[in-house]
């Protein structure tokens, strides 16, 4: 967000700024989901929903998980949430206890840990990298000392984009299920895939937590609208925490929403051109000198290697922005100890802003 606040003032000042550093699709929500928000602006009241969401939305996200993997879901199980970062409070709240000890990847999405240490948990950082592809294994679990509460996979992940198979899924949840490690898995990236799709874990185990958002492949960011999928002994827990938390998600965002099940022509169009975006990227980064990066197999970043430029990612991509006008993240946002030589390209924005930013840190980079 710093930087995203730095390229701003920039643009604001007259400068030409790339922007590589916001993960957001750039095309905003579909237009079915534009033109009922308008319709219900002038013609609903638009009060308080149910705490977890209004009975059509949740059964239509049902309909989703029968439709995209094949998996019959209760819709009492649905809950629908402000943005899936109100389902991690949920989801945390619900499961662990002051002090609670849970696993997360690292590198990996800052506001995991952020939000535990707010709620008083603790993150215990899992060290990923080439050797699993960027995902926690079950050997990861097998060299932690002592009991883990709970582990917190994202897959696809963010920053690196790396995903797990169904197989590889399954055995992780089943080390979780042999320590009695609670499971939740981070889904928000699910239908922007490029090398396989991404398994739920719905479709293995009735146990975990699945979290989900309508921000990334629906392109609803500012809708602030996302839901989680809990076993049914849960259900009652997260809706009293819901009631008190967030009163209900947004009224008219929820009502849009299920428009969004009418679009996937439209949202699948936005993938095909994230995945041009992808393969700009992966052509043209080895030639900057930058050919070490994390396998980019969903989502829309990639999670690349600078330590043979910088060691200093932050330095680094300030002086990137002031000098080329060419946003980008630092690593260490992701990684406190390890991200120093790493920085995140994100290509959700339009391909002709990939390709110039391209050229200009072709330009800007020592040959």
């Amino acid at each position: 967000m710093e930087v995203l606040k730095a390229a701003n003032a920039r643009e604001r000042a007259g400068d030409s700024v790339l922007h590589l550093e916001a993960g957001q699709p750039g095309t905003g929500a579909p237009r079915r989901v534009r033109e009922a928000a308008a319709r219900l602006v002038m013609s609903e009241n638009l009060g308080y929903t149910d705490a977890l969401g209004i009975p059509e939305l949740r059964a239509a996200i049902a309909g989703h998980y029968a439709r995209w993997y094949g998996v019959e879901l209760a819709p009492e199980r649905v809950v629908v949430t402000t943005g899936s970062s109100a389902a991690f409070v949920l989801a945390f709240l619900a499961l662990f206890d002051r002090g609670a000890r849970v696993g997360i990847a690292a590198p990996g999405y800052p506001a995991y840990r952020n939000i535990l240490s707010a709620l008083d948990m603790a993150e215990h950082a899992i060290p990923v990298n080439d050797s699993t592809r960027y995902q926690p294994a079950p050997k990861h679990l097998d060299r932690i000392a002592g009991p883990l509460d709970g582990l917190l996979v994202a897959n696809p992940a963010n920053p690196t984009g790396s995903m797990l198979t169904a197989a590889e899924l399954q055995d992780l949840a089943a080390a979780c299920a042999a320590r009695g490690t609670a499971l939740i898995v981070d889904e928000i990236y699910h239908g922007i895939c490029f090398e396989f799709p991404a398994p739920t874990i719905l479709a293995l185990r009735d146990d975990a937590i699945a979290v989900n958002s309508f921000s990334k492949y629906f392109g609803m960011t500012g809708w602030r609208l996302g839901w989680m999928v809990v076993p049914d002994p849960l259900v009652a827990t997260v809706e009293r925490l819901a009631q008190n938390l967030f009163i209900s998600p947004p009224a008219i965002s929820q009502y849009a929403a299920l428009a969004a099940f009418e679009s996937y022509d439209e949202l699948d169009a936005n993938v095909a051109r994230y995945a041009q975006n992808r393969q700009l990227l992966l052509e043209a980064l080895p030639q900057l000198g930058m050919g070490h990066f994390a396998p980019p197999d969903g989502a829309f970043y990639v999670y690349v290697d600078v330590g043979g430029l910088t060691n200093d990612s932050r330095a680094f991509c300030r002086r990137m922005l002031q000098e080329t006008g060419v946003a980008t993240t630092p690593g260490v946002d992701f990684d406190p100890a390890w991200g120093h030589r790493f920085m995140r390209l994100s290509f959700a924005g339009a391909t002709e802003d990939i390709a110039e930013a391209m050229d200009r840190l072709r330009a800007w980079l020592p040959a």
